[in-house]
């Protein structure tokens, strides 16, 4: 892969070789977190996983967020993750960058496979889920009712 692709970041979603990646990373090339997603969809799952851990710990915040979105699309793609990823999502929290990948794990991953920090994990957010449900029914019954008395008071 030419140097300057590294430089631009033009071409990284179709990096398909993991040494090539291992490279830039101890060059400290930019752009790694763009590589690592084409990584996600051009590898399978075992090579791009380590990758994909060591690039959530990248020094740039928006390359860290790519990191994330990687997880997330080889959580799509695959219907599973490896341990390593588990961990450094479990290790992130549900909150921030990670918050999209792990979400995207408990969509695509069936809760079978999900290790149990991840189940309690879809238990609570489908739990939360229906309590704002029902505070936004009560919420708008109360306006309809508000706007009700008012028209009949007036």
């Amino acid at each position: 892969m030419p140097e300057d692709m590294w430089e631009s970041g033009e071409g990284l979603l179709g990096l398909s070789d993991p040494e090539e990646w291992d490279a830039a990373f101890e060059r400290g090339e930019r752009h790694l977190g763009t590589a690592v997603i084409g990584l996600a969809f051009n590898c399978s799952l075992e090579e791009a996983s380590p990758r994909i851990v060591r690039a959530m710990g990248l020094p740039e915040r928006d390359q860290r967020g790519y990191a994330f979105t990687a997880a997330g699309t080889a959580a799509r793609l695959n219907g599973a993750l490896t341990p390593e990823l588990y961990a450094a999502l479990r290790a992130a929290g549900h909150r921030g960058a990670a918050e999209p990948a792990i979400d995207d794990t408990l969509t695509f991953v069936p809760h079978r496979d999900l290790p149990l920090w991840f189940k309690w994990r879809k238990v609570a957010v489908r739990v939360w889920d229906k309590v704002e449900t029902w505070r936004l029914n009560v919420t708008y019954a109360a306006e309809d009712a508000g706007k009700a008395w008012r028209r009949f008071r007036s």
